[in-house]
């Protein structure tokens, strides 16, 4: 009998050519498309009619401990991006054990994450929009 593996260490997350480091603890990498891939309507008599929504945007929720230094490197694109406009760059994730694979051309800092500081170890989580966002959602 096959056993098959996941393990949240052989995921990676590239942005901008970064490898990016110090995830925090359980969910580190939310990603999704901004819109349903289509809407439906249903008239009086009961006849539905689909329409495909053509847009493919998208976005990455990361999660960091307050201690990665990859939030230095989000910081300094969402730095440029204000300064220049040129804070956009490309996005990369996948699982190395599996077959998911997540890609973009164009991705940017949305903003800076909230940030606070507490007794314990802080996570600072940031959203990362993304142009047309290439999804391949395998198994492992």
């Amino acid at each position: 009998m096959t056993v098959l593996q996941y393990d949240p260490k052989q995921v990676s997350l590239i942005i901008g050519g970064h490898i990016v480091t110090g995830f925090a603890d359980d969910d580190f990498i939310e990603v999704e498309r901004d819109e349903d891939a289509f809407t439906k309507k249903t008239g009086v008599d009961g006849i539905t009619t689909r329409a495909k929504v053509n847009t493919r945007t998208g976005h990455l929720t990361v999660r960091l401990m307050q201690s990665s230094a990859s939030n230095d490197i989000l910081t300094g694109f969402a730095l440029k991006d204000e300064a220049s406009n040129g804070g956009q760059v490309p996005i990369l994730c996948k699982d190395g054990l599996g077959r998911s694979v997540f890609s973009s051309e164009s991705g940017w800092v949305k903003k800076f994450p909230k940030s606070t500081w507490k007794k314990d170890v802080n996570q600072w989580e940031w959203t990362i929009e993304t142009g047309a966002l290439d999804i391949f959602l395998g198994g492992n």
